[in-house]
């Protein structure tokens, strides 16, 4: 079956034979095939913002993990080194995108704090690391939504793995907001 057709019916088309003479062409390109048509350069340089924002968000959360102090420090520096764990799964994520569209994932530590959309913030107490991570996450979210919503059907993949990652950094932001809420019931409520 070289052809179906799916117009108003609901028949699907294409044609087997023009897609396996297309997919024949440009083999070295990988998945990037004449069907992608977001601008790849352009994705690739806003998917290493996302990637040094992970890492920079993994070195915030290491940092948090290993200075909290205080009664109730142990299990929020557990909460902290599961967010750390979690980012880093992210920017894996983003670092292997880079690579399926023919990019370079940068993971040079020079200029790593200017690429990234959220800060890194120390803190010198639980609450004030709890309200730094909470800020990051919820820059996080915003500059996701919009890069999903740029990205649009452009690159199904891409908008993919980014809904991935502000689902989780949704999960982040209120998980740190539960912790703000219960050590700082006045500062949550600012």
């Amino acid at each position: 079956m070289a052809k179906e057709v799916m117009e108003g019916n609901g028949s699907f088309v294409s044609d087997m034979m023009e897609i396996r003479r297309r997919a024949r062409r440009n083999m070295e390109e990988g998945a990037m095939t004449d069907g992608y048509r977001a601008d790849r350069k352009k994705v690739v340089a806003i998917l290493n913002e996302v990637l040094a924002t992970e890492i920079v968000c993994v070195l915030r959360y290491k940092r948090h993990y290993f200075t909290a102090s205080g009664i109730n420090s142990e299990p929020i520096a557990q909460e902290f080194l599961e967010h750390a764990n979690e980012e880093q799964v992210h920017a894996d994520l983003v670092a292997q995108r880079i690579i399926q569209l023919q990019g370079e994932p940068n993971f040079n530590p020079e200029g790593l704090a200017t690429r990234s959309h959220s800060e890194y913030a120390e803190g010198t107490n639980l609450v004030e690391m709890i309200k730094e991570d909470l800020v990051a996450e919820r820059v996080a979210v915003q500059s996701y939504t919009e890069i999903i919503r740029w990205i649009g059907e452009s690159d199904p993949t891409t908008r993919r793995v980014m809904e991935t990652l502000l689902e989780k950094e949704e999960e982040h932001a209120e998980d740190m907001a539960s912790l703000l809420a219960t050590l700082d019931p006045k500062g949550a409520a600012k």
